[in-house]
């Protein structure tokens, strides 16, 4: 069986800014599914984040666009190889001009901070102790 894959595709006002954004957390964008009107974000073998301009974005609904610096439409989360990486990550964010949505929760056996994009699109970066997974 083939591995699934996920692509979140979002609306962006500024492709060139949102590209220059993911590209300082460390992730490529990926030219062959990449033009003017979208930016192939790869963050992992299996997830692709589709930024799409506005107008563009458009052209796949009939519904209308969010504003997410106003309106929630999803809570995007990655998981992390420990504590330290989602700090790493979220302090990244913030360096390229994201902000802090919130307060870091720690659980103990979960660690998570989440960072609002150039777009407001929340993404929630969490780290989960592998015995608290396997009791």
């Amino acid at each position: 069986m083939s591995q699934q894959m996920i692509f979140v595709n979002l609306p962006v006002n500024d492709l060139d800014a949102s590209k220059k954004f993911f590209t300082e957390l460390g992730y490529s964008i990926n030219a062959q599914f990449s033009n003017e009107n979208a930016a192939s974000v790869v963050i992992s073998d299996t997830i692709v984040a589709m930024l799409l301009t506005r107008p563009f974005y458009a052209t796949f609904t009939k519904k209308e666009i969010a504003d997410a610096t106003t309106t929630s439409e999803v809570l995007i989360c990655l998981s992390a190889e420990s504590r330290e990486k989602v700090d790493e990550l979220v302090c990244k964010a913030l360096a390229a001009g994201g902000t802090e949505s919130g307060p870091a929760q720690d659980q103990g056996f979960m660690y998570g901070r989440a960072f609002d994009d150039l777009d407001g699109h929340t993404w929630e970066i969490m780290w989960m102790d592998p015995a608290a997974i396997e009791g």
